[in-house]
């Protein structure tokens, strides 16, 4: 008698729910592969429908090409696709679907139904599948295109059932799968229906403002910023939310690449980057961002949902990414294609709506490009120094709307603190204190990045021992931390001679100070380790030097603060994120004393 085989060929249906376990997590995970097929048909229009948050029933119609019935057959079949034939395509992807594993792993786990027709056939083709079990092929009438129902998923799993979540958590997981591809593709027409009522009708050739509008409310669309960069091969557009609107999680940070809604962990520490001292730390920026590359530079078949992408010039993508916000934020609203800010989103500074974590009305700079000014100086006093030096005052660019706190009327100071000022439509409430770190941040931080630190000489020379894995990473940058402003040398082992610091942080322990280079420097590398280590050491000595609570300021001073202010990159926030002034419209205030409409 022989031995009992302990190796064995699975079954069909055995293989069809493990690779169900890898493609099918949640209803939201059907629903993404179904639109996904829809786009790579052609569709022009793409109709969702959800029960039950898609647990018990979600269907997607499209209009697209549509099958035969031999192709709907081979359609149900593991690794059938229409979209790759060689290994070598695999290297240059351009369609969203292309391992032919989703509607036979889709299929092993519910209740399945497929109806389609392409032009050419006079009758449709209708399949229905049971767990799996293939049950019925027929004839039946339909419209071109496509439409695939999907009842009671897991049913016939339970191990995999029990992890669904309330109805109310997967329908959030669905529509935000539908948000994602809808905001993708503008071009094509979309509808969601949740429990029979409609809850998304979005028009094809949709405006990409218009359909974040209708998506995320108008009210966001004041604070979008344009995004435009095309250079090196890859093309950067899309809108950057102003700083002032920001998140406690990433749900609103869209990322496109190739038509592709798409994952990349260097995009999201590009955006970090991008928005640094901007937003409070644990925020999220809100970003819809679209990338062009040559797709053989980009890999799509990392994860087996195809959820994140990986570039094989990756440092050069998040550079890029990084410069493009950056620029779209400062509102030049122009890259290398030179792109021009849209109208409707160089209007100026505005309030917008109040939205999700929103907690208070939130100035929005003029769009343009501000240059970093001196602090506290009159704008005649200004005036006069540049005639003494021979040259013309620091000027906004001409296509600059001026801020309207330029002009603004100063009421007073409160609180041993806050400024008011009367602007025309509202009331402005400045913290003398952020404006006053957020102007002398740049100024210090483009010293540092551009190594132009003056140096202050210590009295003594400071002699400091550093913990040997710290004083190796010290020793080798040396060089580096002299032209950021140290004057450091090496004194034997792990110590080193300090004769002198950056001039805004000579009130800082030497000792102190060369570790947290050493340890930014062993992070972020050479240059990026800097950066980051500059930007929390400045907004350290900004806040630091800045002026303080119960600091009496005068007329002049104010006004110095706001030409300096004005002149100011990011003038809405301090490096810590925090609001430089808030602004109160006329028409809340006559709101909130019962004068609305009065």
């Amino acid at each position: 008698m022989s031995a009992e085989k302990h190796i064995r060929l699975l079954s069909d249906t055995v293989i069809n729910q493990i690779a169900a376990g890898e493609v099918v997590e949640r209803p939201a995970s059907v629903l993404k592969e179904l639109i996904e097929n829809a786009v790579d048909a052609g569709a022009t229009q793409v109709d969702v429908e959800l029960v039950d948050g898609g647990r018990r029933k979600l269907v997607v119609t499209d209009n697209g090409r549509g099958m035969n019935r031999d192709d709907a057959l081979l359609s149900i079949e593991r690794h059938a696709t229409s979209k790759i034939r060689a290994a070598d395509d695999l290297v240059r992807i351009g369609t969203l679907g292309f391992r032919g594993e989703a509607l036979a792993a889709i299929a092993s786990v519910s209740r399945f139904t497929l109806t389609t027709r392409t032009a050419e056939d006079e009758a449709g083709t209708e399949i229905l599948i049971d767990g799996g079990r293939f049950r019925e092929v027929r004839e039946a009438g339909c419209p071109v295109g496509t439409s695939i129902e999907v009842r009671r998923l897991f049913y016939n799993v339970p191990a995999r059932k029990k992890f669904l979540r309330a109805p109310a958590t997967e329908l959030n997981h669905a529509r935000q799968c539908f948000l994602v591809h809808a905001l993708s593709r503008p071009e094509v027409g979309m509808t969601l229906k949740v429990d029979e009522k409609e809850s998304f009708r979005l028009p094809a050739g949709d405006d990409m403002l218009h359909r974040i509008g209708a998506l995320y409310g108008t009210s966001l669309l004041p604070s979008l910023k344009p995004v435009s960069l095309r250079m090196h091969g890859l093309k950067i557009g899309g809108f950057a939310a102003d700083p002032t609107v920001h998140r406690r999680g990433r749900g609103d940070q869209l990322f496109v690449v190739n038509g592709r809604p798409a994952a990349a962990p260097l995009v999201y520490h590009a955006l970090n980057r991008a928005y640094g001292d901007l937003i409070p730390k644990g925020r999220h920026a809100i970003v819809f961002l679209f990338l062009e590359i040559d797709p053989a530079l980009v890999d799509v078949n990392v994860h087996p949902t195809k959820r994140e992408v990986r570039f094989r010039n990756g440092a050069e993508v998040r550079d890029l990414v990084i410069e493009a916000v950056r620029e779209g934020l400062r509102g030049s609203g122009s890259g290398a294609d030179g792109a021009k800010a849209s109208p409707a989103h160089s209007a100026g500074w505005t309030a917008p709506a109040a939205g999700r974590d929103s907690k208070t009305f939130s100035p929005l700079p003029a769009a343009g490009v501000f240059r970093t000014g001196e602090l506290l100086r009159t704008e005649g006093a200004e005036r006069r120094a540049s005639a003494e030096e021979g040259r013309q005052p620091a000027q906004a660019p001409a296509d600059s709307p001026a801020p309207p706190w330029q002009n603004a009327r100063i009421r007073g100071q409160f609180g041993g603190l806050y400024v008011l000022l009367e602007a025309e439509g509202g009331l402005i409430i400045l913290d003398p204190h952020a404006a006053h770190e957020r102007v002398l941040y740049e100024r210090f931080m483009r010293e540092a990045l551009e190594k132009r630190v003056q140096s202050q000489g210590l009295l003594q020379p400071v002699s400091v021992e550093l913990p040997p894995r710290d004083a190796e990473i010290v020793a080798r940058h040396v060089s580096l931390l002299v032209e950021m402003g140290f004057g450091v040398s090496e004194f034997g082992g792990a110590h080193f001679m300090v004769d002198a610091l950056p001039d805004y942080l000579r009130e800082g322990d030497p000792g102190e100070l060369l570790l947290e280079v050493a340890r930014a420097l062993e992070a972020g590398g050479g240059h990026g380790g800097t950066e980051t280590w500059a930007h929390e050491a400045v907004a350290r000595a900004a806040c630091r030097a800045a002026v303080k609570q119960r600091d009496t300021l005068r007329t002049g001073e104010i006004q110095g603060l706001l030409d300096a202010l004005t002149r100011a990159d990011m003038p809405y926030t301090c490096p810590h994120g925090r609001p430089t002034m808030i602004y109160i419209s006329r028409s809340e205030l006559d709101r909130r004393f019962g004068r609305a409409g009065g």
